[in-house]
């Protein structure tokens, strides 16, 4: 509610004295506060709250049937958005404390000085638009975060994308319709899913299958089952995974690998629940939930005709596209602590300390495994490390000789045409070119010079060296980190 509409919602006089209720009236009128309703019963004021929103209320002690103090304490717990004004004859302090104690937000003594008044009521309208922005705000700041976030534990994160994906998954957990995740290897597609069917609600399990590789006779026999007799060695029947999966939800991981014929067969059964076991005619019915994932540009295999555009546009009711891990900068130190202490737990080993240099160096690397690859470079450097602090020794291994994480780079085909496009003409000099690759390196490394010795394929002694000569020849200086 904004200061406007508040300015559009009456005042509410309360008092069993019909002449103060109608000067009061034309005081608040005379000063522009057109919208002025009275009451002189006190029994009909919550019964009245109930049936028109009031801006203020100003309300009288002293009144017959229901004192204005008992009024206070109702209205202050039924409608504590409505500030009150006590306008009384009780002039006496304590009375003063325990009415603004009870919730009123001023206390007037009549007879009331006109401007006083008015001044009173305009600050509690001001109050009542304060109160209704920060409510507001409020909501606007907390949709950043999920309503159900014990359904998210598994993904760590504190991303607005990927905050953005969870509230969406929150909004279409309650549908029956399938879902496509989409995403590049190891982002956590199957971590979605495993939330949306926390969220959804749903009475069975979720049962995941990983279709790639499947063809289509496998494919059959994994999801639908077959009968006895159906092929070779078949000699008792077999239900599916669909059987399993009846009540929860069905998550069938590279979808994009599925062979044209299982995609037909996953289409009947997206489109009526229906699906055949291996050996018999007789369809089956299914409730479960289909969600699938895949790294793949599934319109892009359409367009190739090696992915059934009906199926594809069945699938993509609801859609969620991941995003990569170097689209997420600011989770990766929360992701390298919250592996650290993983993998100490599995290996039973203390928690090593993670120095700064750590998260430095992977900051330049592209991650092309996305989270996955992460979580196995933190194992692994655990499993290795013997001191009290992280060593970057196995992380500066993984990352050797991978491309640098940088936007917009250009493409290179063997041939120094790429290279050549990124320099101006006229060619820098050598000094000019060496200055520029340490600074974009130290850049890259947030300062760290152990870090952009690494990138630009020198030692620290070296990277020290040039550093000490730039300073000498007065060049700009760097915050570094040793």
């Amino acid at each position: 509610m904004t200061l406007q509409s508040v300015d559009a919602l009456p005042v509410l006089l309360v008092d069993d004295e019909p002449q103060l209720l109608h000067s009061v009236s034309v005081v608040l009128r005379s000063a522009g506060i057109t919208q002025v309703l009275t009451q002189s019963d006190s029994r009909a004021v919550l019964p009245m709250l109930g049936e028109q929103e009031v801006g203020v209320l100003v309300l009288d002690l002293t009144m017959p049937n229901l004192p204005g103090a008992a009024l206070l304490t109702q209205i202050a717990a039924d409608y504590p958005d409505v500030p009150v004004l006590v306008l009384t004859a009780t002039n006496d302090l304590e009375t003063a404390v325990q009415c603004m104690q009870a919730g009123a937000v001023d206390y007037l003594v009549k007879p009331v000085d006109h401007n006083r008044l008015v001044s009173a009521v305009k600050r509690a309208r001001e109050l009542r638009s304060w109160r209704a922005e920060v409510e507001s705000l409020s909501e606007r700041l907390l949709s950043d975060t999920p309503h159900q976030r014990d359904a998210f534990t598994e993904i760590v994160t504190q991303s607005h994308a990927m905050g953005a994906i969870f509230r969406y998954l929150e909004a279409i957990a309650p549908s029956p319709h399938p879902v496509l995740i989409t995403g590049e290897t190891g982002t956590g597609k199957e971590l979605v899913a495993r939330a949306l069917h926390r969220l959804s609600g749903r009475a069975g399990e979720l049962v995941a299958v990983n279709v790639a590789g499947l063809d289509d006779t496998m494919f059959s026999d994994t999801l639908f089952g077959h009968t006895r007799g159906s092929f070779t060695g078949a000699d008792r029947p077999r239900d599916g995974l669909i059987t399993r999966a009846a009540a929860g939800t069905l998550f069938l991981d590279e979808i994009g690998d599925l062979t044209v014929a299982s995609q037909v067969k996953l289409l009947r059964l997206l489109q009526d629940g229906s699906f055949y076991p291996l050996g018999t005619d007789r369809p089956g019915q299914s409730q479960a939930r289909v969600v699938v994932a895949t790294n793949c540009d599934v319109a892009e295999n359409v367009k190739a005709g090696t992915f059934r555009k009906d199926l594809y546009y069945r699938l993509r009711t609801h859609h969620v596209s991941l995003p990569p891990l170097r689209a997420r900068p600011g989770d990766l130190s929360l992701l390298v602590h919250h592996f650290v202490e993983k993998a100490a737990l599995a290996l039973g080993k203390s928690v090593p300390t993670v120095p700064r240099a750590v998260v430095q160096l992977l900051q330049t690397y592209r991650f092309p495994g996305n989270v996955r690859e992460l979580e196995a470079l933190v194992f692994d450097a655990v499993a290795r490390h013997q001191g009290a602090t992280l060593s970057l020794h196995s992380f500066k291994e993984a990352t050797a000789g991978a491309l640098p994480l940088q936007e917009n780079q250009p493409p290179t085909d063997g041939s120094s045409s790429a290279l050549a496009a990124s320099f101006p003409d006229p060619l820098p000099t050598l000094t000019e070119t060496e200055e520029a690759l340490i600074t974009e390196a130290l850049r890259r490394a947030d300062g760290n010079q152990g870090v952009a010795a690494g990138l630009l394929g020198i030692s620290r002694q070296a990277l020290n060296k040039r550093l000490t000569r730039r300073k000498s020849t007065g060049a700009a200086d760097l915050d570094l980190v040793e």
